[in-house]
């Protein structure tokens, strides 16, 4: 019976990737190996001298997950908030200026396999204040936010089941 829950969940988690444009299911994927350390994202991900220069900049972003991942606050308290949702936001907003991230939906999906299924609480306040910063363009900036969905930003409860499918590399020159 376990198993066949975990055939589930796998499959309802393909199935909301499959759903993201291809900009965003390519970011997600080399994001997932640049913040994971899954593979060598330069050789993997690089095309041209500009996404070389986005790569660097993004492990050099990306340097706060460690951190992040064992700093999350309790959901009741209000100690290491501001240290937790600062340094939140500046990833957060690094993600959403690349502009290959269109929805709440996407940031979340990456953002629960980055830092844990404990961060999911805190996903909709990191991804409104990412959201309304002025780094992001004012046509982006309405975008995102209003992909927050009202369930989402007023969840009574948050699960603590860990993603179970991550998305990696597929070359598409392979038969």
């Amino acid at each position: 019976m376990a198993t066949t829950g975990i055939a589930s969940l796998t499959i309802n988690e393909m199935r909301e990737f499959a759903g993201f444009t291809g900009a965003e299911q390519r970011y997600i994927r080399r994001s997932l190996d640049i913040g994971l350390g899954r593979q060598d994202a330069f050789k993997l991900w690089a095309r041209d001298a500009d996404e070389n220069a986005a790569i660097r900049s993004q492990y050099v972003a990306y340097q706060d997950l460690k951190v992040l991942r064992s700093a999350i606050p309790e959901e009741t308290g209000f100690e290491c908030v501001e240290a937790f949702i600062g340094k939140l936001t500046r990833v957060a907003a690094f993600d959403l200026a690349q502009e290959r991230i269109d929805c709440f939906s996407a940031f979340r999906f990456l953002y629960e396999r980055l830092l844990g299924p404990d961060v999911r609480p805190w996903l909709p306040s990191g991804f409104c204040a990412a959201s309304a910063l002025p780094q992001i363009k004012p046509g982006r900036r309405k975008m995102l936010l209003q992909s927050l969905s009202e369930a989402a930003a007023t969840a009574p409860g948050w699960s603590d089941r860990p993603p179970v499918f991550f998305p990696e590399f597929i070359d598409e020159d392979a038969p």
